[in-house]
């Protein structure tokens, strides 16, 4: 299956990949992308996080959905598309609300990576704090509602984000929390347009979940 990617990258470097172990909170409209892109990426070592079940809203924005899961849970439907992809693939799921408070029963287990496409700022900026006390890499995606142009999208660090109601907030917190390291993210530039509802077109989230896999798949193989 993987004769193209280890083309590219080679047979240790792909092997690397396969050894990694991979968080992955939420798996919505960025979240179901960026798994995707685990799968078929060689990435054989992936526990999913989400508390929600698949809404009719659901179904311009998340790979997952389709008019015949409407009401499902999203980690069993995740599992499945990741199984029906590559059969032999570790996959496990948690079908649970994270807080600050039970976020350490996951970082416990010692993961190499972590994908934050959660929606909760509190759980964001845990993930950050606790990156200080726990041996894992984060990226972190932050807001892609109402916004359209995916080319603004870019993996930068928090302290350079701009044009992102979300990040303005998370870099407050972790100034206040005096948290001194480089925070990695996928954030947009683009100005938020102008609207009350939280409006997504899947142009945007869906290349921001691809860009949380890019890096870590980069930062591997470098």
């Amino acid at each position: 299956m993987f004769d193209r990617l280890i083309a590219l990258i080679g047979e240790e470097k792909y092997k690397l990949i396969a050894s990694k172990k991979i968080l992955l909170i939420g798996v919505g409209g960025v979240g179901s992308y960026a798994l995707e892109a685990l799968v078929r990426n060689g990435f054989n070592n992936i526990t999913i996080v989400d508390y929600d079940k698949i809404d009719i809203s659901n179904l311009n924005l998340q790979l997952i959905t389709d008019s015949t899961n409407i009401g499902h849970s999203k980690v069993i439907e995740a599992i499945l598309r990741a199984k029906r992809i590559r059969n032999d693939i570790l996959i496990e799921g948690h079908e649970k609300r994270l807080t600050s408070d039970n976020i350490d029963e996951l970082l416990k287990l010692n993961f190499d990576y972590i994908i934050d496409a959660c929606d909760s700022i509190d759980v964001k900026f845990t993930l950050m704090e606790k990156s200080l006390k726990y041996n894992y890499k984060l990226i972190t995606c932050l807001g892609t509602a109402k916004k359209l142009d995916p080319s603004k999208l870019s993996i930068t660090t928090l302290d350079k984000t701009n044009n992102d109601p979300l990040a303005r907030i998370l870099r407050k917190k972790v100034r206040d929390a005096k948290i001194n390291k480089k925070l990695y993210c996928v954030s947009s530039s683009e100005v938020p347009k102008d609207i009350e509802v939280l409006g997504t077109a899947n142009i945007v989230p869906s290349i921001a979940g691809l860009l949380c896999v890019s890096y870590v798949f980069n930062d591997i193989i470098k």
